[in-house]
């Protein structure tokens, strides 16, 4: 039985260039000529643009050059011979550049042949060093060129060209403005020598500048612009054949006037229109003319339309393509399925298909199924003879007959069934886990089934949310997602490193109280419970023997934890008390396993929670293996159904009533913050409140009421929340951490609160108040948005519309924060996408240059790590002291000579933590020779594997948290006077390298000197504050009798600032000024005659002391020495300043950064400023990956913005960079400099349907045909 190989073709490589009009016509197979494209009949006009030699659409035809059908055809070229030269719009810039650069006598270029040699040895030398010479090399040539006037070669003097967009250049000369043709032009560009384009980076082998103006149209195949027909009958063409129609019949026209010998200005005419309909045919949005039309007013998508953006051919066709085998449907839980399964709807599995080989061993089953057909569970769709025809099953009459002659090696694609390998997807895929390898389980009715457990890593939720699942078809495509993409390889998130996949809701609920000190089960209870949750071993002895046989809830969910398992750790419900009373705790909260028994304790989100690091589920995972982790998980995921199933667990409304005490005081609470802001108010309207530093009073006001007002909702909301019992299913939840928070509780039970937009309490709506409900200026709580009611109690109409306000805000930041979110990922991820791990341990971009020699400089995954440690020593050491217990403890010399020995397997930080550990646990020989085996053993494990494709991974790791972040610029905490941009914003900016930040601040350490006392801060302080005229006057104004300026001095800022009048007149004096001081005024005169206003600009602003930049300071004290935080910075400035400790100051703008400590300067400052705005959000991230953003952000030696103006845009690829941003201009660049793409990353590779050389498309396999010699055979199969 032979069997056709097919190999896939491999391309190496693209070049890019531009076709001459030779090339053009050898590669057509007909002139185009007539505008029409089909006959009164419906048949093709021979030489129409439907012509039959540029292939056929319709299904029986057959095309006339090569002769197949519609599906076999490739398509061929066509051409339009042009009357005239016409300029090809997207090569304008670079025509102009030629025109400036080149003589327009010669043809040589505006360099005199000194300045040409110089720089091809520049070139070279350049290309030696660098492998590549940069752009910026050639645009300092082409400017040099440009500049120069007379031809240095022939002597001819030189006219400035002037560019109108779209396609038309004027020449300046003597004799006025004369426009040049194409044809002009093109003569020009036929005098310039080859050697000369190679100086300014031109390719002339594949890029001549004459081919960018036009002789040849190439006519694309009827593929690229079939025509339809609609439902009437008519014909509808293609937005190309319509261009196509206009500049044929327009250039037919053009080619009768010219034979004809029109006049010049008919011709003028029709050249002009010629050049407008071959410009929109390759631009329909050409700046400087109107879009081409469709007649219902739709503007033609014309080539580069067709190419960019979202909905163009690169995005939507090449670089993510539709697939086959797939389906979609809404969600629903299951908690009874394994976490690995996914629970598939019949109709869906009798829809999609698998295909399997038949052999010896199923080909009865086959036989079965084929019988069957696709209407019969289980069935089959289709069969595939070896010699690759299809028999689709639901048309075959006697199905007995096939089956009957079926035979190995054929493959039937049969219905999917329970086990088999399916990938399932929830969209937005904004991390690796959003995608994952599910095990079929067929079940009745419409939804996919999927266990409640994984919906964290989905960030699923059944609301009516849908997934997408696809079946693998190749053994090779399955067998890799049985390897790699299982839910249980999951568990461990790489983000962090801690578990993303484990109980929530109401599982955790059911585990707090099953294990409370509380519950108590009979047998037939426990029975229940154990069968549900599929235990198979013995019952435990009874807690409680007498009256009655009782046994705990901690007993129950000890029995599925592995018997040699110890852990401690505080439960969610911990109150965090002074004294940690330990397993004495009074609330139970101590949680103590010892040998897999839960002594105390109750379990809770703290032990089994998704997304809790550290946690009982984390460990198990750690020290038993994911298989064991799943067990556990199905296990008591069953169990704790079950049992809540038995108990119930409702939140009624009666839990939500307060006591009569409670109420009480909550009203006491409101009562005084309603005092506190009455004595706030009528201290503005006397003008007594203190002014906070920076703002004003209206503001200062607003900030002291919201202050007020949030202790009191604060107040309001313990109240209730103390009122409460553990009893209570609401604080159930939200201190087991099951839902909710103590806020919600408080909401509904006390009273809402301030409702704020934009971070302020709510004054806008109508004039000088928000409603016309309250008088005009009442700043009361209540007139600006404080809602006194709770939802229990129900809101006022008023309170009703202001929380309205409020809420709209939360739906506005949401979408604006995804959006943001989204590019800033996309961003992220089309920079690093190309980057891996090799077999050496570096990291490299796909053209091999280092980014990292060690992978995050311990060479550790994040995945694999131990919530970010390579290992758990301490964990470790205290396993092996439980089994080492008794013996004589090692010497600290022989531990020394141990840990010598393996220095260069462990990193040194690992080594310093295992000789801490060791010299601590006083473990004997033994124990300690196992501790130090089993390190070095965990820290091998946790290695990044080569080829792992961790540059994607840290982007999705930065960017998945990006929506979670809140939006605003929110005030510093306790210095209300300062701004602080924080969480997407900053982060953004980080990404951005933005050369300011929106808020740049600088944190300055004094030495010892001055950081000991608040006088010397602050005479530093005012070393550095910037201070103007006009921040030490109280007025400056003109004075009406001289036309000269008067300086109202201000005592008090004058002794804030640390400024004497001699300092102010001194400063003045300098700058030429006539100065006259008297009563505390200085009178200014200027010596010229100068605009009064003009010099009242100059002299407010006028500098009198501190460094420029710094708007205002704040002087603190932080750890018992004096620091000084400023708001705006200049860095290079600040570190010349006398008691400044230069080593530890620093600020948060990374360009001042680079520019004065330089590049690694720069490069741990990126990474300390996103570390920190990932942890002001409360986000778990690794550092590895912040150090992977900040590396390729620094490789360069500059910092460059991830995005298409940095590390995007200078991806060696063309095809990567034309996919992401800018399409048509990068490919038209790399036409003309005659780049070839070498295909060695992410996106190019996809864009041309290749394996793409990361993760497992990096591994290639080299066999020969044949064995050459027998003994090599052998030697080779020991190997």
């Amino acid at each position: 039985m032979a069997v056709e190989e097919s190999y896939g073709k491999v391309i190496d490589a693209i070049r890019f260039g531009i076709l001459s009009p030779q090339e053009i016509r050898k590669l057509s197979v007909a002139e185009i000529k007539t505008a029409d494209t089909y006959d009164e009949d419906g048949a093709v006009i021979p030489s129409g643009l439907m012509d039959n030699r540029l292939g056929v659409l319709e299904p029986g035809q057959r095309c006339g050059t090569c002769g197949n059908t519609a599906t076999k055809c490739p398509g061929h070229f066509g051409h339009i011979e042009l009357a005239v030269p016409i300029i090809h719009v997207e090569f304008t810039k670079n025509i102009h550049d030629l025109l400036q650069a080149f003589c327009r006598n010669c043809g040589r270029i505006l360099l005199d042949d000194k300045s040409i040699s110089k720089a091809k040895a520049q070139s070279e030398e350049i290309k030696k060093l660098l492998g590549e010479i940069p752009d910026s090399f050639y645009r300092n040539l082409l400017d040099r060129a440009k500049s120069i006037m007379q031809c240095p070669h022939c002597g001819a003097k030189q006219y400035k060209i002037e560019f109108v967009k779209p396609t038309i250049f004027y020449e300046h000369t003597e004799k006025g403005v004369q426009r040049l043709t194409a044809s002009m032009i093109r003569e020009r560009f036929e005098r310039i020598p080859d050697d000369d384009l190679r100086i300014l980076g031109y390719d002339p082998e594949h890029a001549r500048p004459e081919w960018m103006i036009l002789q040849v149209l190439p006519v694309p195949p009827v593929y690229v612009r079939p025509s339809i027909t609609l439902e009437s009958g008519i014909r509808s063409e293609d937005d190309l054949t319509h261009k196509l129609v206009d500049v044929i019949r327009i250039n037919e026209r053009l080619k009768e006037n010219l034979e004809a010998g029109a006049p010049t200005l008919i011709i003028q005419d029709l050249t002009e229109l010629l050049e407008y309909h071959v410009t929109t045919y390759f631009n329909n949005e050409s700046s400087g003319i109107p879009p081409a039309r469709h007649r219902s007013g739709r503007a033609l998508k014309t080539l580069s339309q067709r190419l960019k953006g979202k909905e163009g051919r690169f995005r939507t066709n090449l670089s993510g393509k539709r697939v086959d085998f797939s389906a979609r449907t809404v969600i629903s839980p299951d908690p009874n399925l394994d976490i690995n399964e996914v629970g598939v709807p019949l109709e869906i599995a009798k829809k999609l298909s698998v295909p399997e080989k038949v052999t010896p061993w199923n080909i009865e089953e086959m036989r079965k199924l084929i019988i069957n057909g696709p209407e019969k569970y289980p069935g089959a769709l289709y069969l595939v003879r070896p010699d690759g025809k299809r028999v689709r099953l639901e048309f075959v009459i006697d199905r007995e007959k096939i089956a009957e002659s079926l035979e190995p090696g054929f493959i039937v694609e049969r219905h999917l069934r329970d086990g088999d390998i399916v990938i399932f997807n929830r969209q937005p895929s904004l991390h690796r886990m959003s995608i994952m390898a599910h095990y079929v389980k067929v079940l009745p009715y419409k939804t996919f089934r999927l266990h409640l457990c994984v919906c964290p890593p989905y960030n699923a939720d059944f609301d009516g949310d849908e997934m997408n699942l696809h079946v693998p078809q190749s053994e090779e495509a399955q067998t890799e997602a049985r390897i790699l993409m299982q839910v249980q390889d999951h568990i461990l998130s790489p983000r962090f490193g801690g578990p993303i996949i484990g109980a929530i809701r109401d599982f955790i609920t059911a585990a707090y109280l099953l294990t409370r000190k509380s519950t108590l089960l009979t047998k037939k209870e426990v029975c229940k419970l154990l069968m549900a949750a599929g235990y198979e071993g013995k019952i435990p002895e009874p807690a409680i023997k007498k009256p009655q046989e009782l046994w705990t809830g901690k007993q129950i969910f000890s029995l599925f934890l592995p018997k040699d398992f110890s852990y401690s750790l505080k439960a969610s419900i911990c109150r965090n008390c002074d004294v940690c009373l330990r397993e004495k705790c009074p609330y139970d909260a101590y949680v103590v396993i010892k040998n897999g028994e839960l002594i105390c304790g109750v379990i809770d989100k703290n032990s089994i929670g998704a997304e809790k690091s550290e946690s009982i589920l984390h460990r198990l995972i750690k020290d038993y293996g994911t298989e064991a982790a799943r067990r556990f998980l199905n296990s008591i995921s069953k169990l704790l159904t079950r049992f809540i199933t038995m108990r119930g667990f409702s939140f009624s409304y009666e839990e939500l009533n307060l006591s009569p005490e409670a109420k009480k005081k909550i009203r006491e609470v409101i009562s005084i913050a309603e005092k506190k802001v009455s004595e706030f108010t009528e201290q503005l309207r006397k003008g007594t409140l203190e002014r906070l530093p920076g703002l004003t009073l209206e503001d200062s006001f607003e900030i002291y009421v919201m202050n007020e007002l949030a202790k009191a909702r604060t107040k309001a909301g313990d109240i209730a929340d103390a009122d409460l019992s553990m009893n209570n299913a609401g604080v159930i939840m939200t201190r087991s951490g099951a839902r909710g928070s103590t806020i919600n509780i408080g909401q509904m039970t006390a009273c809402l609160g301030q409702q704020s937009v934009r971070g302020k309490r709510i004054t806008r709506g109508y004039m000088n108040r928000a409603l016309p409900h309250f008088k005009v200026g009442d700043a009361s709580p209540k007139a600006r948005g404080f809602v006194y009611s709770s939802y229990r109690d129900g809101l006022d109409p008023v309170e009703f519309f202001f929380h309205a306000m409020g809420g709209r805000e939360g739906l506005v930041d949401t979408a604006v924060r995804t959006q943001q979110s989204g590019y800033m990922q996309r961003r992220l991820i089309n920079a690093m996408e190309h980057l891996r791990v090799e077999y050496d341990g570096t990291v490299r971009n796909s053209t091999g240059d280092i980014i990292q020699f060690k992978y995050g400089e311990d060479g550790v995954d994040p995945a694999k790590s131990d919530h970010g440690k390579a290992v758990n020593v301490a964990r470790l050491v205290d396993q092996i002291k439980l089994i080492d217990e008794g013996r004589k403890p090692a010497s600290k010399e022989y531990i020394e000579k141990s840990l010598e020995k393996v220095k260069n397997q462990l990193t040194p930080l690992l080594l310093d933590e295992l000789r801490t550990n060791l010299s601590r646990a006083k473990l004997s020989t033994k124990g300690a020779d196992l501790a130090i085996r089993s390190t070095v053993e965990h820290y091998k494990r946790s290695l990044v594997e080569p080829g792992e494709a961790i540059g994607i991974v840290a982007a999705q790791s930065i960017g998945e948290p990006g929506t979670q972040m809140t939006l605003r610029t929110f005030h510093y905490a306790g210095v209300r006077e300062m701004n602080v941009t924080i969480g997407l914003p900053r982060l953004i900016e980080i990404v951005d390298a933005r050369r300011e930040p929106s808020t740049p601040i600088m944190t300055i350490y004094l030495n010892e000197e001055y950081g000991k006392s608040r006088e010397k801060a602050t005479e530093v302080a005012r070393r550095i504050l910037h201070t103007t005229v006009e921040d030490v006057a109280s007025e400056v104004f003109i004075n009406p009798e001289t036309g000269g300026i008067i300086i109202e001095t201000d005592p008090a800022k004058m002794r804030e600032r640390g400024v004497t009048m001699n300092d102010l007149v001194k400063v003045l004096e300098k700058q030429k000024y006539l100065v006259k001081v008297e009563d505390g005024r200085i009178f200014v005169d200027s010596k010229k005659s100068v605009d009064p206003k003009r010099l009242l600009n100059q002299i407010s602003s006028m500098r009198i002391k501190g460094i420029p930049g710094i708007k205002r300071i704040l002087v603190s004290e932080e750890e018992g020495r004096w620091i000084i935080r400023t708001d705006g910075s200049n860095l290079p400035k600040v570190l010349e300043v006398e008691g400044v400790d230069p080593t530890r100051t620093t600020t948060n703008n990374i360009q001042e950064i680079a520019e004065t400590l330089g590049i690694e300067a720069a490069r741990n400052a990126l990474i300390r400023e996103a570390s920190s705005v990932l942890e002001e959000q409360g986000l778990d991230v690794d550092i590895r990956h912040i150090m992977l953003v900040a590396d390729i952000m620094t490789a360069t030696g500059e910092v460059r913005q991830i995005g298409r103006h940095g590390v995007s845009g200078e991806k060696a690829s063309v095809l990567a960079r034309a996919a992401f941003e800018i399409t048509v201009p990068n490919i038209v660049e790399a036409a003309v400099r005659g780049e070839t793409d070498n295909l060695k990353g992410v996106t190019e590779n996809v864009i041309v349907g290749q394996f793409i050389p990361i993760g497992t498309g990096l591994v290639d396999i080299y066999m020969s045909a044949m064995p050459s010699k027998s003994s090599e055979v052998k030697s080779s199969g020991g190997s």
